[in-house]
């Protein structure tokens, strides 16, 4: 597939998709071959493969190993230094592509190839025909997405180093894209390329605010982002005002670029404009629905919705007075795009991705079935992790309904049975390509004792616990994250909350014993052997919520990004912190701390 075109829109896209999904296992054995061919003479491939010519696929699934980040990175480490991509490919490796860092510390390097735009490209190109199934008209206006990019570095010998999404925007098959009735963006392509995330947040949400009655549907990649653009909103709408009525960006946008791209859509004074949204914003007593108030004909949100970002879920609906769908298309990461959404209308506890089978290689570790699953938890600074032999492995076309996987690909760009530390789910299958809902990443964890805490645990005690006792208080849950205190004996879990109890103005502040309620039934509605260590053994402490100022984890977003490489496109924020400079920065602003009243319920 390499090298080849995969220029595939509208209704031939959906044929594609049906070609592909339909003859599954024939793809991937194409896709497996045609990696070993271009990537069968590389060093790294040579130790286990050998003579390309013979038996290639059998070798590879016989010999090559399991790897994470660890194994690979000394390639990748030769190659930023200067050395020849075919250490790993046959291809000329482009630029390397920087994860946000944030899941499990130091940001990863991928190699990316040429071909891999062209892979990225047909899964975007997929998005609107799938949603054009199912929401109509959505040719007639305008779409209002926030996109970032970050300041890229370079290797040594010159690599470029940037987010997959900032590659992707920077690159002739974003900004030379050929005119989509169905992808009008309101954003110019300068203000989403712009590095001062600030400025290029003011001119995006300008640009949408210009065009508020044309804007059909509205999003970000990640919820977070699209929350924090709210915020952003809600310091600036009077700058927003000022500029539209007087018809010029204020001085604060010095962009030479964004000032120029901003010029041909703020091209005059609009007076009624800048009063309807003074009218709207100015109504300070709730902006409960204020995404419908100031966008009344948008269709639909889109944003990644599912694993950590279904926090954000109660904020998106209460911003948009719970009137329009959540859409969660895709599955991507920096080391491959994955799979799309084919029921983007979905309740986003349902989203289940159906995998593609021609963006890469994919094979699965078994994790568990009948509703239960076992990670394998490791030392992130250990170089002996645990290995797991290429045997135990399972072709996409076997996996089995209801079980649970870690997924593990091989891709063109010459990583070879790459551990992504996702845990998937199969829920279906479309024709003989199977869909996963997204369960947490492997190595999110908490632990004290013997309790190993996982990030979906750990979200779900959470979710319960302020549907219960804060939402009937009018109170939201903005952000969370969690570390491990092991200062004193026995260690506890400490978990940040950033809340907004000013939801409802007759609502009564929250209280130090609602807050010691949360905690307990945060503690409750973790797993048994937690509870165990709690309860029983004694070799866990209380939990203990503290409570941080508003605006903390904002600043928590902008330190990972300023230290990780992320851009707001990508960041994610880390359901276990162990950063020291993390950890300061939340306890620096936590404004209340409250522990469990007393032991979980726990029956031997």
């Amino acid at each position: 597939m390499d090298g080849e075109k995969l220029e595939y829109k509208g209704e031939e896209a959906l044929k594609e998709l049906e070609r592909l999904t339909s003859n599954a296992d024939e793809v991937q054995e194409e896709i497996l071959k045609k990696i070993l061919e271009q990537n069968g003479d590389t060093e790294y491939l040579n130790k286990y493969i050998g003579d390309s010519s013979k038996k290639i696929v059998s070798q590879f699934k016989k010999n090559v190993p399991v790897i994470t980040y660890n194994d690979i990175r000394p390639y990748i480490v030769r190659i930023a230094s200067g050395e020849n991509s075919s250490l790993i490919t046959g291809q000329p490796i482009t630029e390397l592509l920087c994860s946000s860092g944030t899941s499990e510390g130091e940001p990863k390097l991928m190699p990316s190839i040429a071909g891999d735009l062209d892979r990225r490209t047909f899964v975007y190109n997929l998005i609107m025909p799938l949603i054009n199934q199912y929401v109509l008209g959505l040719d007639e206006g305008k779409a209002m997405y926030l996109y970032f990019v970050k300041a890229e570095t370079s290797t040594p010998c010159g690599l470029p180093v940037r987010t997959v999404l900032t590659s992707y925007y920077r690159s002739r098959h974003f900004q030379n894209r050929p005119h989509d009735i169905f992808n009008d963006f309101t954003s110019p392509n300068a203000t989403i390329l712009c590095y001062d995330s600030d400025q290029s947040m003011y001119c995006q949400l300008l640009a949408g605010l210009l065009h508020r009655r044309e804007v059909l549907r509205l999003g970000a990649v990640f919820a977070s982002a699209l929350l924090r653009a709210i915020s952003f909103l809600e310091h600036h709408w009077r700058d927003f005002c000022r500029d539209i009525r007087a018809g010029k960006l204020g001085s604060a946008i010095d962009d030479r670029e964004c000032r120029y791209a901003m010029s041909g859509v703020l091209d005059g004074p609009y007076p009624d404009l800048a009063d309807e949204i003074e009218q709207i914003c100015g109504e300070t007593a709730s902006w409960k629905g204020i995404i419908c108030r100031l966008w009344p004909n948008a269709k639909f949100i889109e944003a990644v919705v599912t694993g950590s970002m279904s926090q954000y879920v109660p904020a998106l609906r209460y911003y948009s007075d719970e009137k329009l769908p959540l859409i969660c298309t895709m599955y991507a990461s920096s080391e491959c795009y994955f799979g799309v959404n084919l029921r983007p209308l979905c309740d986003h506890r349902e989203v289940s991705f159906t995998l593609l089978p021609n963006m890469g290689y994919f094979e699965f570790i078994p994790l568990g079935e009948n509703g239960t699953f076992s990670v394998e938890f490791e030392e992130e600074e250990e170089d002996d992790e645990i290995r797991v032999a290429p045997s135990r492995l399972v072709d996409l076309v076997n996996v089995k309904l209801g079980c649970y996987y870690e997924l593990v690909v091989t891709t063109f760009s010459g990583l070879n049975r790459y551990r992504i530390g996702d845990v998937l789910q199969v829920t279906g299958f479309h024709n003989k390509a199977p869909s996963f809902r997204f369960i947490c990443r492997r190595n999110v964890v908490l632990s004290i004792d013997n309790d190993k805490t996982n990030e979906e645990d750990l979200h779900r005690s959470i979710t319960v616990a302020t549907k219960n006792l804060l939402e009937p208080r009018h109170t939201l849950l903005l952000e969370y994250t969690s570390s491990a205190d092991t200062s004193s004996v026995p260690g506890h879990y400490v978990i940040y909350w950033e809340i907004n109890d000013m939801l409802h103005p007759e609502a009564p502040r929250l209280n130090a014993q609602v807050l010691k309620e949360c905690c307990i039934a945060v503690e409750e509605g973790l797993d048994y052997v937690y509870r165990r260590c709690r309860t029983n053994d004694k070799s866990v402490g209380p939990l203990e919520i503290r409570v941080v100022k508003r605006g903390t984890f904002e600043k928590l977003m902008d330190l990972f990004i300023t230290q990780g490489g992320a851009s707001i496109n990508q960041y994610k924020t880390p359901r276990c912190v162990k950063s020291k400079a993390a950890l300061n920065l939340l306890n620096g602003n936590v404004t209340g701390c409250y522990f469990s009243p007393r032991d979980p319920a726990w029956s031997a």
